[in-house]
């Protein structure tokens, strides 16, 4: 938790409470179903909580955004991120429903009531969003055919609505082919160790 107050000091109590109880809801949960791997259960707040706070340093999410998160596993970045944003619609989706079972009973614990989950593949959710979130699924060109057509019209934020992804290690080729992209490295915004080769990608998408 020291992490998360570490870069994130200005949390309301409730905030401060619904992410001081992850640890102990995903390390249970975790012991029945595996939703986070063995090694990274330890690290929770490093590797996942804080990994997908990295959203929250590249954008301010304007109230009332639609969040989609793309084969959110464990709830990861979404969790978080509703967390950060109350006022801010989630959307997580994941093809393995006994993952959303988890998040379901996580979000309950929490009190976190701005997140509803779906079992479903992302190319049969038939709605807009402001954004679409992930953390390496897949590599971008199969990830911006999945999610065609799912990006609202209206514009709510200082960014351009579309996809942050967060994703690791080196992307040269596998961005070439986007003029709009930009990469934010987050060991511009964190200084462990852990997030030296971390990025969030954003890729403005249009309405379609």
């Amino acid at each position: 938790m020291e992490l998360i107050l570490k870069y994130f000091p200005d949390l309301t109590e409730k905030q401060i409470e619904q992410f001081a109880a992850l640890e102990g809801l995903y390390k249970d949960w975790n012991a029945k179903i595996n939703v986070v791997s063995r090694k990274d259960i330890d690290e929770l707040y490093l590797r996942h909580v804080l990994h997908s706070l990295g959203i929250a340093k590249v954008i301010q999410f304007a109230d009332n955004t639609s969040i989609l998160d793309v084969g959110t596993g464990g709830g990861f970045p979404g969790v978080p991120l509703a967390i950060m944003f109350p006022n801010c619609q989630f959307h997580l989706v994941d093809s393995i429903n006994k993952k959303l079972k988890v998040i379901d009973a996580v979000c309950q614990a929490i009190e976190l009531t701005n997140v509803k989950t779906t079992h479903s593949r992302v190319e049969a959710i038939d709605q807009t969003y402001d954004f679409i979130v992930s953390r390496a699924v897949t590599a971008m060109p199969e990830f911006t055919k999945w999610v065609k057509g799912k990006t609202a019209k209206k514009q709510r934020n200082i960014l351009k609505n579309g996809i942050l992804y967060l994703k690791g290690g080196d992307l040269t080729e596998e961005l070439k082919q986007y003029t709009t992209v930009k990469a934010y490295l987050l060991s511009d915004y964190f200084e462990e160790e852990f997030f030296e080769t971390k990025k969030v990608i954003y890729l403005p998408l249009k309405h379609n």
